[in-house]
Formats: structure tokens, C-alpha cells, sequence
């Protein structure tokens, strides 16, 4: 079912009343960067990149789309990506080849303006070999925040392709049918980018990045709920091949456009 955005464009000034969001930093150096070394860049076999987190020592959660053929709707082959952990300026903590990956079982790769489609953009990758390193520790899911919230970001991007920024404080502007909408700045290549908020001292996952769009005149993000669905991933990685889905094929020039947004890959 096709489902729209009017309920969210109604939401968005009183959720952003009064709040400020903190501008981007470049997280250059170690310094910069201590805590944040889970995240990295996905190298997508020579078709782009988009960012991952750690949340095990040998699994990266990212957006599904990323690890899908813009074209075709294939899913890539998983030799072809590679996970750079803790990327900055040229040099990652830790360098690891993908060899697994699942998709959410209700992802389709149909166009991006299906606003179902973003609510199921999540894949989860499984490692050649996992990572353990002090400087580089896995993050924890987080409850679902609230319309209101202060969340945070952590991304590549077309204008940060080899160190991460920072964005600290932006908000969660609305709720609708598992996708989140967000004030956060996001660019191409944020795509799978974690978002966190602060639970008991500790930053933990709430959500993933899925795309960019437009509210009128105001860029916002969309972001997947996670509620319960990275451990479904889990299960499914588990299964081995036998919980793998077949792909379906996608009619040329299928859109769905929810009213009220533009949506654009980030």
C-alpha cells in the first residue's frame, strides 16, 4: 500500500519549535574520533560507497539499497564490498572484506520515492573476519526516540569520502509507518549512516539512514524504525542460504510517489 506524508508535513514545525540544530565536524583526528570507530565506509566493488556501523565485531548494519544494483535491483554481490572501520583522512583502524549479506525480507528495490520501501531499507553484512580492537567497539540498539528527540549522525559523504562528521544534536521531526523523519544533515554517500541518541550516559543505534528528501522548501532525512528488525537480520544470517529471499524483478519506471516529498538517495 502506497502511503503518504501529509500526516508528517502536519508534525514538523511544532517538533522543530524552538530547537537548534548543531552544525557538522569533521572527526579528522584520533582525538576527533575516539568512540565513533565502529562507523566506517562501505566500498560498494567500484559503484560508490555508503556508510556502516558496527553492532557486533563481525556485522555492519547499513541500508539496504546500498548493497543493491541501482538498476537492475540485483542484490551485489557481497566479495565485491569491502568495510573500511574508523576511515579518516585516508587511513582506516581496520580494513575488512564483506562475505555475507541479508536484506530485509520486505525490502524491494522499487523507486525511491515508495515511502514502504524505506521503511524496510535495512541490511545487515557479515565480515571475512571480525574486528577486535580496543579503539574500535561495536554500538548497542536503542529504544525508538520520540517525536522531539535530540539524535546525532555520523556519515561519509560526496564532500567527506575519506573522514566522517559529526553532526551532535539534530531532531527527530516526526513518525509515520516505521520511518522516521529527521532535521539531520545528510549527503550522498550517508546512506546506511547510524543515528544515535544518548541512553544512560552510553550512545546507542536508533535508527538508520535510508534517504533525503524535501518537506516544501526544508531538506529532512528518513530514517528506518529499527524496532525488532536487526535481530529478524540476525536470525536470517543465521539461517545460511535457505533464509535468503528471492529478489523480485522491477517494472521499469515504477515510482509511487508519496505526496508532500521529493525523495533523493543520500
Amino acid at each position: 500500500m502506497r502511503r503518504t506524508l501529509i500526516a508528517l508535513a502536519l508534525s514538523l514545525a511544532a517538533a522543530a519549535a524552538g530547537a537548534k540544530d548543531s552544525p557538522l565536524r569533521a572527526l579528522a583526528t584520533g582525538d576527533d574520533g575516539r568512540g565513533w570507530m565502529a562507523v566506517g565506509r562501505l566500498d560498494i566493488g567500484g559503484r560508490g560507497f555508503c556508510t556502516g556501523t558496527l553492532i557486533a565485531p563481525d556485522l555492519v548494519l547499513t541500508a539496504a539499497h546500498c548493497v543493491h544494483d541501482r538498476v537492475t535491483g540485483a542484490l551485489l554481490p557481497a566479495a565485491g564490498m569491502t568495510f573500511q572501520a574508523g576511515l579518516r583522512s585516508g587511513r582506516a583502524e581496520a580494513h575488512r572484506t564483506v562475505r555475507r549479506a541479508v536484506v530485509h525480507p520486505d525490502y524491494r528495490p522499487a523507486a525511491a520515492r515508495d515511502l514502504d520501501r524505506v521503511a524496510s531499507d535495512l541490511a545487515l553484512l557479515e565480515l571475512d573476519q571480525p574486528i577486535r580492537l580496543p579503539s574500535v567497539r561495536p554500538f548497542g540498539l536503542g529504544r525508538e526516540p520520540r517525536r522531539g528527540a535530540a539524535v546525532g549522525v555520523v556519515s561519509y559523504g560526496e564532500d567527506r569520502e575519506e573522514t566522517p562528521a559529526l553532526q551532535e544534536e539534530c531532531r527527530v521531526l516526526g513518525h509515520q509507518a516505521g520511518v522516521l523523519v529527521l532535521s539531520c544533515a545528510v549527503a550522498f554517500g550517508s546512506s546506511g549512516a547510524p543515528v544515535f541518541a544518548t541512553e544512560d550516559g552510553e550512545a546507542r543505534i536508533v535508527s538508520v539512514v535510508s534517504a533525503k528528501a524535501e518537506m516544501g522548501a526544508r531538506p529532512v532525512a528518513l530514517g528506518v524504525a529499527l524496532g525488532d528488525e536487526v535481530l529478524r537480520l540476525r536470525r536470517l544470517l543465521a539461517a545460511g542460504p535457505a533464509g535468503r529471499r528471492a529478489l523480485p524483478q522491477i517494472a521499469a519506471g515504477a515510482t509511487g510517489a508519496p505526496a508532500g516529498a521529493r525523495f533523493v538517495r543520500p
